[in-house]
């Protein structure tokens, strides 16, 4: 017994690029994608079918689709413009959990025996989101929200406890799923040979724990379909909940957004303290007239003081900008942890609390403005990723977009064998390269140097004598021809010096007609 709960979910396909349409007024109809910094994190069935993929660069995607309408990522937009959907299949069924913007879990139970069934309660949601939201979604019904969430992208009903043969077949990168941040494992994975679901569920947990991170442990109980985590066996204690009252309602989204963050921080501290975390937050608005709404968010990871942050400002902007708001300003608002776990299951990072945690904020909020003035390229971090040569490994990462490498794990003959330089040049000097009678150094296209190297000069210095040399490691790229550039080797020197030995990385243009360059300089 898995003892995951049996969810309906009901998914909207591709919704920040069904937001960002509805928000600028665009044919539903166009390929459209929507790009964070300069990827794509969403895009639209008819982009794909011409080429256009997440993570893709903005030029690249323009290339395949010149046609393409471009949308800037902002999950204020899609969190806000999501409510009416959640309120259509809230009309219907109670226990509606917001996932994320364009994913809603509702509990089967309850209303599949008043609606005559799992099947019927599912054409009854999508007929009512269809109706009163005027938006086109998917259902799925398993056991547990990410075998749930699986289902509903295929539109699959899955029998009760069949949940682990459902999964099996399925590709090892469904458990990256957006907000996870499981890219990491699931190519770690994929180069073990575990290309299914099924072939990493069927590893023993113990194994699971010792080999991998810990995050290993709660992604294999997804792969088995079971629950996200073992329940709680402990009492809670009664004063979680955090309410915060307003001499003055709440009716502007910029007052919600400032209030949302405080009561955010607040929220987590009494959590902390009691070594908790909250994975299924209830908020509770109250207004001027008397008025309640709830929204239930449901999290796959425990949430921060941030996560929670951006929960309360996004559900305050639904309601305040929804077609049936509230009549009146908002008095009032509560957080109720739903569902909890131990505090372990949170990792922070160092400095992610306290006076540090602010400082970290206030430069993110000041790289994020001088990003505005000067464009997302202004700001970057470095990222060690897939290549061959040492500055091709590294690749800067626009702040705010995701860190994660997206090439690493394919395979890469001609890779320089470890150490790395400890200095790459922006711009390589030139070097010379000559052998023990004075003729230049050549490398064949059979990748063999022509005679060993003997002495090497770079940037018109002297020549140093060579110690010794490992190499070539030769790189064909594709033929000029079709845009590519001339095949290339790499060579490892150790040049003599008067107090220290010298090693560099040299580079070269394979042929009769050699350009050697200094590429990098080792400790």
């Amino acid at each position: 017994m898995s003892g995951a709960p049996r969810l309906l979910v009901l998914w909207c396909p591709d919704w920040p690029v069904v937001a960002a349409g509805a928000a600028a007024g665009t044919s539903p109809l166009l390929p459209a994608a929507v790009f964070s910094g300069n990827r794509v994190v969403a895009c639209s069935a008819s982009a794909r079918r011409q080429g256009v993929r997440r993570g893709m660069r903005r030029r690249d995607a323009q290339s395949r689709c010149p046609d393409l309408v471009v949308h800037q990522h902002d999950p204020d937009r899609d969190a806000r413009l999501f409510e009416p959907v959640a309120a259509a299949v809230e009309s219907q069924a109670v226990g509606v959990e917001v996932v994320r913007p364009g994913v809603v879990a509702v509990p089967v139970g309850g209303a599949a025996g008043y609606f005559g069934g799992e099947e019927a309660l599912a054409e009854l949601l999508i007929d009512q989101v269809e109706t009163r939201a005027g938006v086109e979604c998917q259902v799925g019904i398993a056991d547990g929200l990410f075998a749930a969430v699986l289902a509903a992208r295929r539109a699959a009903l899955v029998p009760p406890g069949d949940t682990p043969r459902f999964l099996a077949p399925l590709p090892i990168g469904e458990l990256d799923q957006p907000g996870d941040d499981r890219g990491e494992l699931v190519g770690l994975l994929r180069r073990l040979g575990l290309a299914t679901l099924g072939a990493f569920a069927a590893l023993a947990e113990r194994d699971v724990a010792g080999r991998f991170p810990k995050d290993a442990v709660l992604a294999h109980r997804l792969a088995r379909g079971l629950a996200e985590r073992p329940p709680l066996r402990r009492a809670l204690p009664p004063d979680l909940t955090v309410t915060q009252t307003f001499d003055e309602p709440l009716r502007r989204i910029d007052e919600a957004a400032f209030v949302a963050k405080t009561l955010g921080e607040r929220f987590f501290a009494v959590l902390a303290n009691h070594g908790l975390a909250c994975t299924r937050l209830a908020i509770v608005a109250v207004t001027e007239a008397g008025e309640e709404r709830v929204r239930v968010w449901r999290c796959a990871e425990p949430l921060t003081a941030r996560s929670t942050a951006d929960r309360v400002r996004w559900q305050c902007e639904g309601w305040l900008t929804a077609r049936d708001r509230p009549t009146s300003g908002i008095v009032r608002l509560r957080l109720d942890p739903e569902e909890v776990v131990g505090g372990q299951a949170l990792q922070l990072q160092l400095g992610s609390m306290g006076r540090d945690a602010d400082a970290a904020e206030r430069a993110g909020r000041a790289l994020v403005r001088i990003q505005g003035l000067l464009g997302p390229e202004a700001v970057v971090t470095p990222l060690l990723d897939g290549g061959r040569g040492p500055a091709e490994r590294v690749r800067l990462v626009p702040w705010g977009e995701p860190r994660r490498p997206v090439a690493e794990d394919r395979p890469w003959p001609g890779r320089l064998p470890p150490p790395s330089p400890i200095r790459v040049p922006p711009r390589p000097p030139a070097a010379s390269v000559l052998d023990a009678v004075g003729d230049v150094v050549r490398c064949t296209g059979r990748g063999e140097l022509s005679y060993p190297p003997a002495t090497v000069a770079v940037d018109g210095g002297p020549a140093r004598r060579v110690l010794g040399s490992a190499g070539p490691w030769v790189v064909r790229p594709p033929l000029p021809a079709h845009g590519g550039e001339p095949p290339l080797a790499r060579v490892q020197v150790v040049l003599e010096g008067e107090h220290d030995d010298l090693a560099l990385l040299l580079r070269v243009t394979v042929g009769d007609d050699p350009q050697w360059t200094v590429e990098g300089v080792y400790d």
